[in-house]
Formats: structure tokens, sequence, C-alpha cells
């Protein structure tokens, strides 16, 4: 019978757009007044610290700093602007065929829940987005203080749903060893390159298409 689903967010139900965020990133380092690859750079190398610890003020203060900026406060609002217009694009550009397919989950019965490895103004853009209210539950990184593959963000998310993980499917990209991480939290796993074959040495079940799951976990409802 129906049970749980726990989707990764980006590169899953929407597209990474890594390039899109490193354009943005080096339009912020112009308004800052830094070298904009200088800025692009450190935005890439303290990944961890902006998935788990920092909000998005801090994020251009601390990396304009570590550049050689003093920037303004007006400075450091136009820059944090630039990035949450961009959270906020990336979370509307879902495709309508993911939406249906979450409809269609709904519709038979799964619960949904959501882990992202994700920033804040992610975090902060996701309730205005298409895509909240097709869910049970979500966890993000930056809220938790923990990142995928940390087993204890898988415990949350399936703690949220009301399940054991051992109940809960987990549908991913691959990024950041996440579906390693969601096995060894006992979770049966689903790898999807619908928008980037992030982890083509997975040796597990894999799909093209989102499109292709409700199928998948009917097969497998006994």
């Amino acid at each position: 019978m129906p049970g749980f689903v726990i989707f990764d967010l980006f590169d899953t139900l929407v597209d990474g757009a890594n390039d899109e965020r490193d354009r943005v990133v080096s339009e912020m380092g112009t308004v800052v007044g830094v070298e904009p690859m200088d800025l692009v750079r450190a935005y890439n190398q303290s990944w961890r610290e902006r998935l788990t610890q920092w909000d998005v003020e801090h994020t251009v203060r601390t990396l304009s700093g570590q550049c050689g900026g003093a920037p303004t406060d007006d400075q450091v609002a136009h820059a944090v602007g630039l990035r949450r217009a961009l959270a906020a694009r990336v979370l509307d550009s879902v495709r309508p065929s993911t939406l249906d397919v979450l409809k269609r989950l709904r519709d038979d019965g799964w619960r949904l829940g959501m882990i992202s490895n994700a920033t804040a103004e992610a975090f902060e853009a996701w309730p205005s987005s298409r895509l909240a209210s097709l869910f049970d539950a979500v966890v993000f990184s930056c809220e938790v203080g923990l990142a995928k593959p940390h087993p204890e963000i898988y415990q949350v998310a399936a703690q949220r749903l009301g399940a054991r993980p051992e109940d809960c499917v987990f549908i991913g990209d691959g990024a950041d060893d996440e579906l390693a991480g969601a096995k060894a939290a006992g979770m049966t796993v689903v790898r999807t390159v619908e928008h980037s074959d992030t982890d083509p040495s997975w040796p597990g079940v894999t799909v093209a298409s989102l499109a292709d799951l409700p199928r998948l976990l009917e097969s497998w409802s006994p």
C-alpha cells in the first residue's frame, strides 16, 4: 500500500541552475565592489557553511570581506536581493510535468517529503513556491544545521512524515552522496537523471524521468 516518498530538490524537482547561480554571484561581486570571479570562488568554497550555518546577509558580508571588500548596508541589501530573486526564480522553474507527478502520487495516497541541501534564501522562498503545498514535510539543511549525507537529516525527514526511514523511498540525482546516505539510513533509493546525471556509478534503480515514478512505486506496492 502507499507509504512515504522523500525527494531531493535541486536537480531532482527543479534544475540546479548552476550557471545562473554563478552569473548572479558574479553580478553580486560588482555590486559589493569586489572582483566578481573572486566572489564566485568564495561562494563555491564556502558551500558547507552556507548550507548549514549562514543566512544570506551574513554570507554576503563574510565573503565580500574575504575578497577584500567592505560593502555598505545598501550594497549588501542590493546583493542579497539578487540572491533572493534567484532562489525564487529557480523554484518557479519547476516543470508542469513534475507538479503533475507530485499531484498523482498524492492522489494515489503517498505522503510526500523533501530534503534539500539548500541555503537560507531557498528556505525563505519555499513557502511561496508552487511546490510547497504538495508536500507533507520538508527539511532544509540551513534550517536544521545538517546536510546530506548526514544520517540525522534523513531521520528528521522521516519523523516529520510520521514514518520510519525504512518505510520511505528517497528520490534524488545523487549530489553530495545523498543516495548512499539515504540507503545507509535504511531508505529505498531511486536515482533520477531527468535534470542531471550526477552519480552515474550508482548501481541501484534509476529513472529517466519523474513521470516514471508512479508506475514504479505502484509495482513495489504489495
